[in-house]
């Protein structure tokens, strides 16, 4: 097999047309003809590949295929968001009566997902610590049916043991889900591990560009088909064009999360050693040059906050993360806000928290900038 750096560009599967082009076309049509009423009928028979763009198209298998491919995974399936795909995986698990035993440490949006609209649907949650797999495993009850946690937790960047998650839940036959967002396949490959059903949104890093929003599910066949049937009949597909970005910023994954993540481990090594920063969130002890391309900060009483955004120059404010820009975000005020504060204490996501998605800048620069803003807002 090849290397990821080449795997990433030439394991994308382009749609096999008589006309050759290097790159597969937008196919940005509704639907697809046919010559005649047997040709029709043929492809629900199993011998047409598309009827539809909301059940299939080539651009939208294109992206699909190719995440599925760089995370060792048989099948995938590509969303209109990141958490339309959290949706997919879900429901191709449970089903009202249920119950899900989630990571308590989820991105906000995950959390009200799951805390906020699937219990109208009778699945129940539980959120527990996952930094303890034997209090997860004590949460496990005869109507469990998922385990859910991200492979790098959004934002304070725990990295989850996933041999051993993997292990409570076969021990169990439960199924897992993990979200993958933060680490990519670059940096981690949870089916690999053993993880049934694997997410990204796409929006993040698998795009890169900060223009397209996007969602993708990987996995087991017979869970991919369930998964694919929920995108289909719930309306969450993702449109073509907005795959064919998603599939052309996949190709310069590798090199955009070597920097990045060069550049991250960079940054928190010097603000680790600053005295207006109290504490460095970064996983350090994963990979010799950096794990993820992400670093969250919290800020040292001395320092004030809303200051210290004013001053940031060129790096922008924003509540999301992974474009090819260095940009920062608070957490309480957005990925977070829908998490009860007491929920939010309880985990230290404070006030003073920042998180902030490390860029493709010169790391001198992206770190001086952050400096000079502490400095000017020091009290």
């Amino acid at each position: 097999m090849s290397r990821f750096e080449t795997e990433v560009l030439h394991g994308v599967k382009k749609s096999k047309m008589p006309i050759k082009s290097k790159v597969t076309p937008i196919y940005q049509t509704t639907a697809f003809t046919f010559s005649d009423l047997d040709e029709l009928e043929g492809y629900y028979q199993g011998q047409g590949n598309y009827l539809y763009s909301r059940v299939g198209n080539p651009n939208t298998d294109e992206l699909a295929e190719a995440v599925a491919a760089l995370e060792g995974a048989p099948a995938g399936v590509a969303t209109s968001s990141g958490l339309s795909a959290i949706l997919a995986g879900v429901l191709a698990v449970v089903k009202s009566g249920d119950h899900i035993v989630a990571a308590e440490d989820l991105y906000g949006g995950s959390f009200q997902l799951l805390q906020g609209e699937l219990n109208q649907f009778g699945i129940e949650v539980t959120f527990v610590s996952f930094t303890d797999l034997a209090q997860v495993e004590k949460e496990i009850k005869s109507n469990t049916k998922l385990l859910y946690t991200e492979s790098i937790t959004n934002p304070l960047l725990r990295v989850q043991d996933i041999e051993e998650f993997v292990r409570i839940a076969k021990k169990h036959k439960l199924t897992t889900l993990v979200d993958n967002t933060f680490a990519t396949p670059y940096h981690c490959q949870p089916y690999g591990k053993g993880v049934d059903l694997v997410v990204h949104s796409a929006t993040k890093y698998i795009g890169g560009h900060s223009d397209v929003t996007a969602g993708v599910l990987v996995g087991e066949k017979d869970l991919l088909a369930k998964a694919t049937a929920k995108v289909v009949n719930l309306g969450t597909n993702v449109s073509p064009i907005e795959a064919w970005l998603t599939t052309r910023g996949l190709k310069t994954l590798a090199i955009r999360m070597e920097k990045q993540s060069k550049n991250a481990r960079e940054l928190a090594l010097a603000l680790q050693n600053n005295k207006l920063v109290e504490k460095v969130y970064y996983p350090f002890e994963h990979g010799e040059s950096g794990y993820g391309a992400i670093v969250t900060i919290k800020l040292a009483n001395t320092v004030n906050v809303n200051e210290f955004f004013k001053n940031l120059s060129w790096i922008k404010i924003a509540p999301t993360l992974a474009g090819v820009e260095t940009s920062v975000s608070h957490p309480v005020i957005t990925s977070h806000r829908a998490l009860p504060a007491e929920a939010r204490d309880a985990l230290g996501i404070t006030f003073e928290v920042v998180r902030i998605s490390v860029g493709i800048e010169h790391a001198e620069d992206i770190v001086g900038i952050f400096e000079q803003a502490m400095t000017k807002a020091a009290k």
